[in-house]
């Protein structure tokens, strides 16, 4: 059992989640932060309703990040916390000022692409490490997010 952590995990595969989790918490951190952008900015015909969409997903990405953020200290790690780990670690980029509307939800959607890619990367990784936990996690993040690609793809009229 030394080779396990608190929750009953091998280290090593719970280190490598640890770091995955990592990468997936960096990405998050871009994403919110360009969405508090595009909710600040937006101007144009959709104001309203895209302000009000922006504030919705930046919302629940603070909620994710705080989760996944936890998720790393449940596997013994500590999750980074530095917007210059982030900046590094993120295959997201930072946008620049972002006005318009189908600018930003076509960003949006290229930030879902990839942030449905690293969760299912870390559904791979957790299955091999038997930790349901991550698992379920991504699994709900995934589901939901598939459904708000649907939704802001319908938006631009994409299928």
């Amino acid at each position: 059992m030394k080779n396990t952590n608190a929750i009953g995990l091998d280290a090593k595969k719970s280190k490598k989640l640890g770091e995955s989790l990592n990468g997936l918490l960096a990405n998050y951190a871009i994403f919110y932060q360009n969405t508090r952008g595009y909710h600040w900015n937006i101007k144009g015909e959709k104001f309203f309703e895209l302000h009000l969409k922006f504030e919705e997903l930046y919302n629940d990405l603070l909620l994710k990040i705080d989760e996944v953020a936890e998720r790393i200290l449940t596997l013994g790690y500590a999750p980074k916390h530095r917007y210059s780990d982030y900046k590094t670690m993120s295959k997201i980029k930072e946008s620049t000022e972002v006005s318009d509307g189908l600018k930003a939800v076509e960003d949006i959607l290229d930030s879902f692409k990839t942030i449905i890619s690293l969760q299912r990367e870390l559904l791979t990784l957790a299955a091999d490490a038997g930790d349901e936990g991550t698992n379920a996690l991504m699994s709900d993040y995934i589901r939901a997010q598939e459904k708000m690609v649907w939704m802001y793809s319908a938006f631009l009229n994409r299928k």
